[in-house]
């Protein structure tokens, strides 16, 4: 099945819950959110950030509320499709249209709509990954202190992309090498592959 480029090309793509996907649709766009298409289903942002997705499946359908974990759950409606993995993340499930509770699917809207204007969220975890030196490049920083303290300013994905540069050379006269030709860059505050990003 080809990717859905519109919300109503989903919804004709899921037409065994078309009825129940244009109910909450229509639920969805009562609200300032606007619609858009990401990941290739119907997703509903508040300036420019992610607030609720619709969904539609084989035996369900529902709507996913990217910061869930915030909502009050009055109702207790929602539920958290991969316990212990999903943090932020929550989905209301529905089997068949007499499932949906307009007044309540509403009520958790704009609860949602107000928690990101509130600026609740949680943000993935970014795995923190030490940078291991090279010997060469710690030999490098000791005679030239400028360079070192240039390397340090650099994020730490530019610091790795520099290390792995250097470590990946089998020959100790290329490690040296690509340090000589590195150097400039490092104290430019330039990245190894800044030239590729901004192509």
């Amino acid at each position: 099945m080809k990717k859905a480029s519109s919300v109503e090309e989903y919804i004709e793509q899921n037409s065994h819950f078309a009825e129940e996907l244009t109910i909450l649709r229509s639920i969805i766009n009562s609200t300032e959110l606007e619609e858009t298409i990401k990941w290739s289903a119907p997703t509903y942002t508040l300036n420019g950030k992610n607030v609720v997705g619709l969904g539609a499946f084989k035996n369900h359908f529902g709507i996913w509320f990217f910061q869930g974990v915030f909502l009050k759950d009055k109702h207790s409606l929602l539920i958290n499709a991969q316990e212990g993995k999903t943090k932020a993340l929550r989905q209301m499930r529905f089997e068949s249209i007499n499932d949906i509770n307009k007044s309540a699917v509403l009520s958790y809207v704009k609860e949602a709509i107000e928690n990101q204007r509130l600026g609740k969220e949680i943000k993935p975890e970014r795995k923190n990954k030490s940078v291991d030196i090279p010997p060469e490049l710690k030999a490098f920083f000791k005679i030239n202190s400028e360079l070192n303290t240039a390397f340090l300013a650099l994020t730490p994905g530019k610091q790795r992309e520099y290390c792995e540069h250097i470590s990946s050379a089998k020959k100790e006269a290329t490690r040296h090498s690509r340090i000589e030709k590195i150097t400039p860059m490092i104290l430019n505050g330039i990245g190894l592959n800044d030239k590729y990003k901004n192509c």
